[in-house]
């Protein structure tokens, strides 16, 4: 624990992944550092492609964390922070490695020079990532195992995590879309971007542009979508669970923003919560709303 008392995890959750750091707080204590340590290890994962200079140091990075789960699972964790708290999480909640591995490899295509060439191939990278990291976390905040379960019980709760997941996904993809550009790199799908006119010379000058906008705002329609397929599974979950999905409310105040600005993904309102985000998750915590 540092002087603020919060784990290493923790800390770092808060430095970087500040709106799932305040969602965390209102999980249960069973569960809370376990969050800390999975939100930490997609950080870790997750900035590869932002600290190599190459794509081979980046894939030497990753095997970095594969053989890392090698001890894990082998009962010989490495002794990093992360590591060691990750081995805790996966040992506490009885946690398969297929989902790590699926994590980490889908990073690989962070690697590669060329975006998603169509919507099927971007939604299946979030399915890999983002979607699957809610999943997980799920399961890390229910009460009880869902290891091997067959429930409908089951169902409801990785269904709406994975549909919350595609939506924070592609929600972060779109207030990511400056600093993608300041590297040159574009994530949105090139058929879409063909299809949509807009130049990719304006987007890597940090331009927008009416026909970005039209695109995101066209994009915005799946995440609300997929926030609504999230919502509906409400009944079926245990209060536990919800604190992983309160990011649904955040993403609410993102789209408010993102709608109010004409979709415009640089207008600088979409990065960082509003200092109202607080009362608003304490308020969906109280009436049990995601």
């Amino acid at each position: 624990m540092n002087s603020s008392g919060l784990s290493y995890c923790g800390s770092e959750v808060k430095k970087h992944d500040y709106d799932r750091y305040l969602t965390s707080l209102f999980a249960p204590e069973f569960c809370r550092e376990g969050l800390f340590a999975l939100y930490a290890f997609n950080y870790e994962i997750a900035k590869t492609a932002e600290v190599v200079s190459e794509p081979l140091t980046g894939m030497i990075r990753l095997q970095w964390w594969r053989e890392s789960l090698d001890g894990i699972y082998a009962g010989t964790p490495r002794n990093h922070e992360v590591v060691l708290a990750l081995a805790r999480v996966i040992e506490q909640f009885s946690l398969s490695r297929e989902a790590f591995d699926r994590l980490i490899d889908a990073r690989e295509v962070d690697l590669e020079d060329e975006g998603p060439a169509s919507k099927a191939q971007l939604l299946q990278y979030l399915r890999d990532t983002s979607a699957a990291l809610f999943e997980v976390a799920c399961e890390v905040s229910c009460e009880i195992s869902l290891a091997g379960e067959k429930t409908d019980r089951r169902d409801a709760i990785l269904k709406a995590g994975s549909h919350m997941g595609m939506a924070w996904g592609l929600l972060g993809l779109i207030r990511a879309i400056p600093f993608h550009a300041q590297r040159k790199r574009l994530y949105l799908p090139k058929d879409l971007v063909a299809s949509s006119g807009i130049s990719t010379g304006r987007l890597f000058e940090l331009e927008s542009s009416p026909e970005l906008c039209g695109l995101c705002e066209d994009l915005a329609k799946d995440i609300r979508e997929s926030l609504r397929q999230a919502r509906a599974e409400r009944s079926s979950l245990p209060a536990s669970v919800r604190p992983v999905l309160m990011v649904g409310i955040l993403a609410d105040q993102y789209l408010k923003r993102l709608e109010s600005r004409g979709y415009d993904p640089f207008d600088p309102a979409l990065q960082g919560a509003k200092p109202s985000a607080s009362w608003r998750l304490m308020w969906a915590n109280f009436v049990g709303s995601y």
